[in-house]
């Protein structure tokens, strides 16, 4: 379903734009296309005083705040212990203090942050996402937005993932079950 409307409170939540991602090449979408998109998005939210949310994923050097469950797939180690600023906002969207900025420490935003207490002390009832990945950090937050009871729309082509064919798997199956979709210009659109 293409994107209806925005809430009168509505937040952008902007998922794992940081420096260690920025590197990333993103598919379909170039991750610096992201980023651009994401900063046409915040421009537009700061001007409507409307909230933006910064979220970063960041872990101890030791690790020790990792998940610890077991999976198939093996936990990227990267080598040691992350250059300094990986964690860090890109610069193209960091340094507006009236941004509220989110650390996690697992695929979404919602779980083990202080996110939702964020969004309900303003009276948010609708979030619009963007980031990387679309499949993994992007979707997560989706499904827990979802499931805390806000409106859930996705700006898909300010979103990226490691793959096109994951991308594409969350836009035809999942989001559709969350929430609207639409494009940056849509939602600009609507912002007025």
């Amino acid at each position: 379903m293409p994107v209806t409307t925005l809430d009168p409170k509505t937040a952008l939540v902007v998922i794992d734009l940081q420096n260690a991602v920025a590197l990333l090449p993103g598919a379909p979408h170039s991750t610096a296309d992201v980023i651009g998109k994401t900063v046409e998005l915040a421009d537009a939210f700061r001007k409507h005083d409307l909230p933006v949310v910064l979220v970063r994923v960041s872990f101890a050097a030791d690790g020790g705040d990792r998940l610890p469950g077991r999976t198939e797939q093996p936990a990227r180690s990267g080598g040691g212990t992350p250059p300094a600023g990986a964690d860090q906002i890109v610069d193209q969207l960091a340094g507006n203090a009236e941004d509220i900025v989110v650390t996690k420490r697992n695929w979404g935003a919602f779980h083990g942050t202080d996110l939702d207490v964020q969004l309900r002390r303003r009276g948010i009832t609708q979030i619009v996402l963007t980031g990387v990945a679309t499949s993994i950090g992007v979707e997560s937050t989706a499904r827990a937005a979802y499931e805390h009871g806000y409106h859930v729309t996705l700006a898909t082509d300010a979103m990226t993932d490691l793959s096109a064919s994951a991308h594409e798997n969350s836009l035809n199956w999942i989001f559709p079950r969350l929430g609207e979709t639409g494009s940056t210009a849509e939602i600009l659109a609507l912002l007025g």
